[in-house]
């Protein structure tokens, strides 16, 4: 008996990409002229996938906030997938803030694509989720082809991954 084609939908960054982008942001900053003598920084934690950045005022903060996502959409990072964290105050007027990087579809992501597929009129497609992604499998390769097409034309919180095809 033959197994049913299918393909999963994931979600996520390349940290390498990422880890690139922080590093020519850096430098970036480092040699603007409305950087110089303050005490703007960025680190990238790749175990937690999170980028933190330090500024003086919130002003520094949102140049520097323009500045990782400009060297981000440079590197081919999905900026869907970054979560902009809320403006902390800290000593002084300086200030923080966290970046958090998607590497993986959430539950309820997972829940409205999985919805979606079946609510598109989709005959004999099962969409399940596993863990962080979601594996979508019919009797016909068609069908899942279509399942992609009406995919990608809906918008989620995240860049939707199509991979893992398998016959």
């Amino acid at each position: 008996m033959a197994s049913n084609p299918s393909f999963d939908i994931t979600t996520g960054v390349d940290i390498q990409e990422v880890d690139n982008a922080v590093n020519q942001a850096e430098k970036e900053i480092a040699t603007r002229y409305d950087f110089r003598a303050t005490n703007c920084t960025m680190t990238l934690d790749r175990d937690a996938a999170t980028i933190a950045l330090h500024a003086d005022d919130e002003f520094r903060m949102e140049a520097l906030l323009d500045v990782v996502k400009g060297r981000l959409i440079k590197r081919g990072v999905p900026i869907r997938n970054l979560t902009v964290g809320e403006i902390v105050p800290g000593a002084g007027q300086s200030v923080r803030r966290t970046l958090s990087l998607a590497q993986g579809i959430s539950q309820e992501t997972a829940k409205a694509i999985q919805r979606a597929i079946k609510d598109g009129g989709f005959k004999k497609v099962q969409a399940s989720i596993q863990g962080d992604q979601l594996r979508v499998s019919a009797p016909k390769r068609d069908e899942l082809q279509a399942v992609i097409a009406f995919l990608r034309g809906q918008e989620y919180d995240v860049e939707l991954e199509f991979g893992n095809f398998r016959e």
